[in-house]
């Protein structure tokens, strides 16, 4: 695996390489490079030098290349697939039964919204000029995204970019830098070279990125550490940020639901991607009065489930990214209070690997690091509510913001739910699906900033009032 600057791939300067490791196996299993700044350097040179020609092209030249990126996708689908799955573990079938038509969409999207920017408006406001507002892109933006959904995430931060007339270097998870490295092989298909640039690299490789004088906007899908310390770094050039950090969603459930139906339902998004999600169902609100049964009807569903590797016969959801994130998860029910309980699951799988069995936790108190940290790991919380009030106050009562969901069959406390809910998706009746012309991001320790919708794309552009 290299680089890929200026249209080409190169290894890193320094010669310097990093291991990349299966989660299905916990063997090493191909290498990156760890590019310096020096990397870092050339990338931006490039893409900063292809900006000029880039963002001069028209609104149609911009949609024919990300829909032939799109189609492109399709093509390699099985090679992306192949790359995906070996740095992430996950099922192969998942991936493209999931995940390839929704990256596929986003790309579609933004190409139409290339040609129906928003905000472009002529009207005389004093007399005898007219004032025009022009949407210009930005120039050159940095974007490093996460491991857990590799390819989808680079899809959401360029598709926009590029649809607006920027140009990108893009600095993928150091664990999972294969699909994206492939996505710019198949850009450069269609885009001129240093349109996009990915380099490969560790912590330091996107400080570098971060640090560097070119880039106009900084976008991160990350940790809350790594969302501060780089809007802290950003301050000091006025950069734009963009940042997607964690997700710790509460899911309410009333007692008017179908309690073994809602279980099934929950138990699907909560441990999907092994619950390496920011929007996945962590936190279960329940109402005491169906508590019991759904908390049975949910570890009966967890029984069912099965864990496996990418080519075994009926996996539901793969390993956890790393060793890291695998010890993570077992740390935070280790540190569990006494007052909690572990109802089904709790542990490591004893196999090769970084499985974990899905485990669902009760008796735990608002104040419990387990309800207030994110897991990112096939984990649930369930608490008891007692009144609707109680059930908001729970919800709003942690520092994320970013997706929540309501399961009742009461139309006006659903309706309720969605006004009180302090977060920047409100699911009702379902959870975890997203659409490409709606807004993804959060609010509080969840961020700011939007991925997808006219909002995503308006993020990478200036405002330019012309007067006449």
């Amino acid at each position: 695996m290299l680089n890929h600057i200026g249209g080409v791939d190169r290894p890193a300067r320094s010669g310097a390489v990093m291991p990349l490791t299966d989660p299905a196996t916990g063997r090493v299993s191909g290498s990156a490079p760890r590019s310096g700044p020096e990397d870092v350097d050339a990338a931006c040179a490039a893409a900063d030098a292809a900006f000029g020609g880039w963002s001069l092209t028209t609104p149609a030249e911009r949609q024919r290349a990300l829909l032939r990126l799109a189609d492109g996708i399709e093509r390699h689908a099985e090679e992306l697939a192949a790359a995906e799955v070996r740095d992430t573990g996950k099922p192969y079938a998942a991936f493209l039964d999931d995940e390839l038509a929704p990256i596929g969409d986003t790309l579609r999207f933004f190409a139409g919204a290339a040609r129906t920017m928003p905000g472009s408006v002529a009207a005389e406001y004093t007399e005898g000029r007219t004032s025009l507002l022009r949407r210009e892109p930005l120039g050159v933006c940095a974007q490093i995204t996460p491991w857990n959904y590799p390819l989808m995430m680079a899809v959401w931060k360029i598709a926009p970019a590029l649809a607006a007339g920027n140009t990108v270097v893009l600095k993928p998870a150091d664990t999972t830098p294969s699909s994206a490295v492939l996505l710019a092989r198949l850009a450069a298909e269609d885009l001129p070279p240093g349109v996009l640039n990915v380099v490969c690299g560790d912590r330091d490789t996107g400080w570098a990125l971060v640090a560097h004088p070119v880039p106009r906007l900084v976008a991160v899908t990350g940790s809350v550490r790594a969302g501060r310390e780089i809007a802290a770094a950003c301050a000091a050039d006025l950069k734009r940020v963009h940042l997607e950090l964690g997700g710790n969603a509460p899911v309410l459930v009333h007692d008017d639901v179908d309690v073994a139906a809602t279980a099934k339902a929950l138990a699907g998004v909560a441990f999907y991607n092994a619950g390496q999600d920011c929007t996945a169902a962590t936190r279960l609100l329940v109402h005491r009065r169906v508590h019991d049964d759904f908390v049975a009807a949910l570890a009966a569903e967890c029984g069912a489930l099965t864990t496996g590797g990418p080519l075994e016969e009926g996996v539901d959801f793969g390993p956890l990214n790393s060793a890291g994130q695998l010890a993570a998860v077992t740390g935070l029910l280790e540190r569990l209070p006494g007052h909690a309980e572990i109802v089904t699951g709790g542990s490591a799988v004893d196999r090769a690997g970084y499985f974990h069995r899905p485990t669902v936790v009760t008796g735990v108190r608002q104040s419990d690091e387990i309800v207030q940290e994110e897991i990112f790991g096939p984990v649930v919380t369930v608490q008891p509510f007692a009144d609707e009030e109680e059930a908001l106050r729970l919800a709003n009562g942690v520092r994320f913001g970013l997706a929540a969901s309501v399961w009742t069959r009461d139309h006006d406390r659903a309706m309720r739910a969605a006004r009180t809910l302090r977060t920047g998706i409100a699911w009702v009746n379902t959870h975890g699906t997203t659409v490409s012309e709606m807004p993804h991001g959060g609010t509080g320790h969840s961020g700011y900033g939007s991925d997808l919708s006219m909002s995503g794309l308006l993020e990478y552009t200036q405002p330019k009032h012309v007067m006449l």
